[in-house]
């Protein structure tokens, strides 16, 4: 059996299917331009009380041993903008892990549901409308979460702990809590292997 790692492939978009299909998804130039719908978000119970569960997640299957991930260009503006990669076992147990514009600046950040949701958050103003690369590794026990500006190396933002026998799904989402007529380029969407080390 060969050693060498397989390279990542490209996840075609008719491969993925969504949670909550967006009011409109259009393929132009290799690219999926998603426009999301007003209130559309994810959320369980912390905090606030409620549960959201209306997000746009374009989803196809991630087993133990691979890693998704996805390019898309962040011209946010509105609070709570958001997009990136999204991971999901069930209604309660998903992972979303990207950027979102929240009071005044982009955040890097993942909201982390196992029947409630938490939230973490660190402002990175400067990758305001640049490129941004969200990549979610699955191995063992855990997720691990990077994420890198255009240019920059991905930095490691997140360990989550996730039971190796669980099916789940990821791909690449949008919400817009706030607004109408977010529409979020996604650039690429790949699949290969796990990451072969956490540092």
């Amino acid at each position: 059996m060969s050693t060498i790692a397989r390279a990542p492939q490209p996840v075609a978009w008719s491969e993925g299917t969504w949670t909550t299909p967006p009011p409109a998804a259009a393929e132009r130039d290799g690219r999926l331009l998603v426009t999301a719908a007003e209130g559309s978000d994810a959320w369980r119970l912390t905090s606030y009380g409620f549960v959201h569960d209306s997000e746009h997640a374009l989803l196809a299957p991630m087993p133990d041993g691979t890693a998704m991930e996805v390019e898309f260009d962040a011209a946010f503006e509105a609070q709570f903008d958001q997009a990136g990669l999204f991971v999901r076992v069930d209604d309660a147990r998903w992972v979303k892990a990207g950027v979102e514009f929240s009071d005044g600046d982009l955040q890097l950040g993942a909201v982390v549901t196992d029947g409630m949701s938490d939230w973490s958050l660190a402002p990175v103003p400067e990758w305001l409308g640049r490129r941004i690369t969200v990549r979610v590794s699955r191995s063992g026990n855990a997720l691990t979460m990077r994420a890198g500006a255009a240019g920059d190396p991905l930095r490691l933002v997140r360990v989550i702990p996730f039971a190796a026998g669980l099916e789940a799904a990821a791909g690449p989402f949008v919400c817009a809590p706030t607004r109408a007529g977010l529409t979020v380029p996604f650039a690429s969407w790949q699949r290969g292997p796990a990451d072969a080390a956490l540092h």
